[in-house]
């Protein structure tokens, strides 16, 4: 079944299970692409390569000579994760970059989900940008780096186009509440749990959120205008809705969507997590303007959706 070159490009979004792959897919298809996804063993990783060389020649045989993306949005890992676990990770991605094909005529973009944070922990002076060098702290964030730098070695080499998106703090409706991350999940799950809420940072932590719904559409966004730029080249981009909040800020907020106060009890840790992390995008303005939801609205909706999960019972994984 040809889409054809005059129609929307085939699509597959990996980790389509994830909170971004999930609300991207949806994007998509509202979008009138034709939509792949993949079931992959992750804890196997010649299973999983199998599965991802599998699916690829599928979506670019069913392609036909007309365009294609691709959505990597898998990964477990966050920012305390270390560095063994994040060692599977990279290697089951540096595999599958060595999978993508020649693409002579350019049809090809894939979108990477990375992450700012990780990427800039050590930079100075923010807000950071996408001239900002990376300068990764911890695991997580050089894994991040690592996935952007085989990336742009296998668009060089296939011909396709890349954009490495650097992903501010994502938040929405279905979110993972079992991983220690997403405050504003966490913030929402202890509100509807009537518990204080663990707090690893300073309240004067800065951070950047998005709503996930937008973060779908600047991805489905960047994966249009990255066709504008040469073959072989990968443009990063920092995808965040540019006003930054500290935790304390979000709290306040949280207590007057919520219309009660919110508890905090300061915890230890926050290994890899800095002060100041404000983000700032120089690349394709066009995209920033769909970072619309006010974090008032996607703290209601956020909460909305943890409270039904939580009443209903059903798991908190998503």
């Amino acid at each position: 079944m040809s889409q054809g070159p005059s129609g929307p490009p085939r699509a597959w979004v990996v980790g389509s299970g994830g909170l971004v792959g999930r609300h991207l897919v949806g994007a998509l298809h509202a979008a009138g692409h034709e939509v792949a996804t993949s079931r992959v063993p992750w804890a196997d990783e010649e299973r999983s390569l199998e599965v991802l060389r599998h699916d690829l020649d599928d979506v670019v045989r069913r392609a036909d000579g007309g365009p294609w993306v691709l959505a990597w949005c898998a990964g477990a890992g966050v920012v305390a994760t270390g560095a063994d676990a994040l060692a599977a990770e990279l290697r089951v991605f540096e595999r599958f970059c060595a999978l993508l094909p020649e693409d002579p005529d350019g049809d090809g973009v894939v979108v990477l989900a990375s992450s700012a944070g990780g990427l800039y922990a050590g930079s100075g002076a923010p807000p950071f940008t996408e001239a900002t060098p990376p300068a990764p702290l911890v695991p997580y964030g050089r894994t991040k780096l690592a996935m952007e730098e085989a990336l742009a070695a296998a668009v060089a080499r296939t011909g396709s186009r890349a954009v490495a998106a650097r992903l501010a703090n994502v938040y929405g409706p279905g979110q993972t509440l079992g991983k220690p991350q997403g405050l504003l999940s966490q913030l929402c799950l202890a509100h509807a749990m009537t518990r204080p809420l663990p707090v690893f940072v300073s309240l004067d932590t800065i951070r950047d959120y998005v709503y996930v719904a937008d973060v779908a559409q600047m991805l489905r966004r960047c994966a249009d205008l990255v066709r504008a730029e040469a073959p072989g080249v990968l443009v990063p981009k920092v995808v965040a809705s540019g006003r930054p909040v500290t935790v304390g800020h979000l709290v306040s907020e949280a207590r007057r969507v919520f219309h009660r106060p919110v508890r905090t009890a300061m915890a230890p840790g926050g290994a890899g997590q800095v002060l100041d992390l404000r983000l700032a995008s120089v690349t394709w303005p066009e995209v920033d303007v769909l970072a619309s939801t006010p974090l008032a609205a996607g703290l209601a909706a956020t909460a909305a959706d943890v409270r039904a999960r939580v009443v209903s019972g059903g798991p908190l994984d998503g």
